[in-house]
C-alpha cells in the first residue's frame, strides 16, 4: 500500500503535472502556428486560381447567353417565315440553327473538359462555424471574394446559433432573379448565384435547398453537443482518457522494472561480456549498464508513443479542438503514407537494382573462376603469364563494378536530384584534387604488375635498398633487408629507377658473385689464378658442374699491382650475403696457405728487414726475418756493404 501511495503522489505532484501541461501548450502551439503557415500559403495560391475560376465562369456564362440569343433570334425568324417564306428560305434557316446547335454542343464539351480540370485543382474556402466543414465557396460575387463569401457565410451561422428563438423550420429558400437565396426571416443568410451552378452544373435552387438543410443540421447538431450533459460528458472521457494514460504509464514502468530485474539475474550466468578476437569490448558488468541503458530508453519511447496517441483523443473530446487531434494524428500518417507510397513507387526501380546486382555477382564469378584456373596452370594463354591472373582480375572486377554501378546510378532514390548531383562533383573534385600521387602510384603499380621486374619472395636491390619482396600492392612495394627492416617504397619510385633482380637470374642461369683482390707484379698471375679458384671452390653455395666453374678476370694493370676478379657462379641469391663472407674469408686462407701476401704494392716495395704479415702457423719453423740490405757511396765512387 505505502508503494501505490507514493506512487500516486508522485503521478499527481505540481511537477509532473506542470510538465504535462507543459507540452500540452507547447504541441498546441505548435500545431497552431504550422496550420496558420499553411492556411495562408494555401489560401493565397487558392485566391489566385479561384480568381481564374470565377473569370472562366463568367466567360462560360456570357457565351452560354449570346448562344441563347442568336438560337432565340434564328427560332424567331423561322416562326417568321410560316406564311410568306419559301421553303428554300425556310431550310436554310433550319440548316443553320442545326449548325449553331452542333456547334454549341461542341462548345459546351470543351467548357467542361476545361471546368473539370479546374475543379481537379481548385480549393474551396470552407464554411466551418462549429469546426467541422459544412460546404466549400468557390467563386465570388462582385467585390465579395470566395474567402470573404466564405467567412460572411461562417459568421451568419453562428449568429443564427446564437440567436436561442432560432427555428430551423423558418429557414427557407426562395428564388430570385438569376440565384436562389437562403433566409431566416428578413434575414439572408447566403445567395447561390447562377456561376456556382454552373461549377457544380445544378440548378441555384437545388444547390441552395442543400446548404440550407446542411445549415439547419449543423446548428441543431452543436446545440445538441454543447448541452450540459454532453459537456458533463466529455469531461468525464477527458478524465477516463487520464486515468487511463496514467495506467498505461503504470504499467509500462512495472514492466519495464521487472525486465530490468531478470537482466540483472543474467549477469554471471549468460552476461560474459563481449570479446571479439581476444580483445574484451565489454565485461559483464559494462554489458549489463549498457543493456539497462537500452531497455530505459525503450520505455521511455513506449511512454513517449502512449502520450502521442493519447493527446489526440483528448483534443478530440471537443469540437473546437478536433482541429488540433487532425494535425497531430496527420504529423504521423502523412510521412507514413509519403514512406509507403515512396517504398512501393521505387519496387520497379529496386527490382532493376536486384537484377544488375544478381548479373554482376555471377560474372565477378566466372571471372574468379577464369583467374584461378590460370594461375594454377590448369588454363594456358600463349603470352599471358600466370602471376598476372590476380592483377588482371582485380583490374577487370574494378571496370565491372564501375559499368555496374553507372548503370545502377540512375535507380538510386534522389540521383536526379541537384543537390545529389553536387555531392558527387563535390567529392569527384575532392578525390581528384587529394589522390594524385595515389593514382600515379596506382599506374605506376598496374605498369609494374605487367612488366614483371620481379616478384614476391625476390631478392632485389632498388637504389640502395636491398632485400626480399614481402608484398606487392597497387600502391606501394614492401621489402625486408637482410637486417629485418621492413621498407615500404612507392610504386611510382620504382618504376622511375632501376631495379636488380638477383633471383631471377639465380635460378635460370646462376647468379655470378665476384669479388677483387690487386696483387704485386712479383707474383705470379697463374699462381693468383689458381688461388682465386680453390678460394671460390672452398667456398659453400658456389656452383662447380661443367657450366659454372668460376673464373679469374684481370680487370687492370696498374703501376703498382695487378687487379683479378673472382667470379663464381650461385643459385642462391638469399645468402649472397654469407657466400661473399665465406668467400673472402677462403680467399686470406688460401693465399696465406700459397704464401701469397694480399698487401699494397707500396708496402711490399720496402719489404727488406721486415717481418712477413702471413699468419705464423702458415711459415715455416725456422723462419727468420731477412736483414736489411745497406749500400753505401763515398766521394769517390766506390762501393761498401
Amino acid at each position: 500500500m505505502a508503494y501505490k501511495k507514493k506512487t500516486t503522489i508522485t503521478f499527481f505532484s505540481y511537477p509532473f503535472m506542470k510538465n504535462i501541461v507543459t507540452l500540452i501548450l507547447i504541441l498546441c502551439i505548435s500545431v497552431a502556428v504550422s496550420a496558420q503557415k499553411n492556411d495562408s500559403v494555401n489560401q493565397k495560391k487558392d485566391s489566385i486560381s479561384l480568381d481564374k475560376t470565377t473569370v472562366y465562369l463568367k466567360q462560360i456564362d456570357s457565351i452560354h447567353r449570346a448562344d441563347s440569343m442568336r438560337r432565340a433570334v434564328l427560332l424567331m425568324q423561322i416562326e417568321n417565315l410560316k406564311g410568306s417564306a419559301s421553303n428554300q428560305e425556310r431550310e436554310a434557316l433550319l440548316k443553320k440553327l442545326r449548325e449553331s446547335e452542333q456547334a454549341d454542343s461542341l462548345k459546351k464539351l470543351a467548357q467542361n473538359q476545361k471546368l473539370e480540370k479546374l475543379k481537379a485543382s481548385a480549393k474551396g474556402f470552407p464554411v466551418a462555424p462549429f469546426g467541422d466543414t459544412l460546404f466549400l465557396v468557390y467563386t465570388r460575387v462582385g467585390s465579395f471574394s470566395a474567402k470573404d463569401r466564405a467567412a460572411s457565410v461562417t459568421a451568419k451561422i453562428k449568429k443564427l446559433y446564437d440567436d436561442y428563438e432560432f427555428n430551423p423550420d423558418s429557414l427557407t429558400v426562395t428564388e430570385a432573379d438569376a440565384s436562389a437565396e437562403i433566409i431566416y426571416r428578413d434575414f439572408m443568410v447566403m445567395s447561390v448565384n447562377e456561376l456556382e451552378a454552373l461549377w457544380f452544373e445544378r440548378k441555384p435552387k437545388e444547390i441552395a435547398t442543400e446548404y440550407r438543410t446542411l445549415i439547419a443540421d449543423a446548428i441543431k447538431s452543436e446545440r445538441k453537443s454543447n448541452s450540459i450533459l454532453n459537456i458533463s460528458l466529455r469531461i468525464l472521457a477527458i478524465l477516463l482518457i487520464l486515468g487511463g494514460i496514467y495506467v498505461v504509464i503504470r504499467l509500462v514502468n512495472r514492466l519495464f522494472k521487472n525486465i530490468n530485474e531478470k537482466i540483472k539475474n543474467l549477469k554471471d550466468s549468460a552476461l560474459k561480456g563481449i570479446q571479439f578476437r581476444g580483445y574484451q569490448f565489454l565485461d559483464s558488468e559494462r554489458e549489463l549498464q549498457v543493456i539497462l541503458f537500452l531497455t530505459n530508453i525503450v520505455r521511455l519511447l513506449v511512454i513517449a508513443l502512449a502520450l502521442y496517441i493519447a493527446l489526440p483523443l483528448l483534443f478530440s473530446v471537443f469540437p473546437w479542438t478536433r482541429g488540433i487531434a487532425e494535425t497531430l494524428i496527420s504529423w504521423i500518417t502523412t510521412p507514413l503514407k509519403s514512406v509507403f507510397g515512396g517504398l512501393i513507387n521505387y519496387l520497379p526501380n529496386l527490382f532493376s537494382i536486384i537484377v544488375i546486382a544478381t548479373v554482376t555477382h555471377y560474372v565477378v564469378k566466372f571471372l574468379k573462376f577464369i583467374a584461378g584456373e590460370i594461375e594454377s596452370g590448369v588454363l594456358t594463354l600463349p603470352g599471358f603469364y600466370p602471376d598476372w591472373a590476380k592483377p588482371t582480375l582485380n583490374i577487370v572486377k574494378f571496370l565491372v563494378y564501375a559499368f555496374s554501378f553507372i548503370i545502377i546510378f540512375k535507380y538510386l532514390p534522389g540521383s536526379d536530384s541537384p543537390i545529389f548531383q553536387g555531392v558527387s562533383v563535390f567529392v569527384g573534385v575532392l578525390f581528384s584534387l587529394g589522390s594524385s600521387s595515389a593514382i600515379a602510384n596506382a599506374v605506376a603499380g598496374l605498369v609494374i604488375t605487367y612488366m614483371r621486374p620481379f616478384k614476391v619472395g625476390d631478392r632485389i636491390k632498388i637504389g640502395d635498398i636491398t632485400g626480399d619482396v614481402m608484398e606487392k600492392s597497387l600502391l606501394v612495394t614492401r621489402i625486408r633487408t637482410i637486417k629485418n627492416e621492413n621498407i615500404t617504397i612507392p610504386n611510382s619510385t620504382i618504376l622511375a629507377g632501376s631495379t636488380i633482380n638477383y633471383t631471377s637470374s639465380a635460378n635460370e642461369s646462376g647468379l655470378i658473385l665476384h669479388s677483387g683482390v690487386t696483387i704485386g707484379y712479383d707474383v705470379p698471375w697463374k699462381q693468383v689464378h689458381e688461388l682465386l679458384i680453390k678460394a671460390a671452390t672452398a667456398t659453400n653455395g658456389i656452383m662447380q658442374d661443367d657450366n659454372h666453374k668460376p673464373f679469374v678476370l684481370q680487370t687492370s694493370l696498374d703501376d703498382f699491382y695487378v687487379a683479378y676478379q673472382i667470379n663464381a657462379f650461385t643459385d642462391q641469391s638469399h645468402r649472397m650475403a654469407v657466400i661473399y663472407s665465406e668467400l673472402h674469408q677462403n680467399i686470406q686462407d688460401k693465399f696465406n696457405e700459397g704464401g701469397v701476401e694480399i698487401l699494397s704494392p707500396h708496402y711490399r716495395a720496402a719489404r727488406d728487414g721486415n717481418m712477413v704479415t702471413i699468419p705464423a702457423n702458415y711459415l715455416p719453423k725456422d723462419y727468420q726475418a731477412p736483414s736489411f740490405n745497406v749500400s753505401v757511396k763515398n766521394s769517390s765512387d766506390s762501393k761498401k756493404e
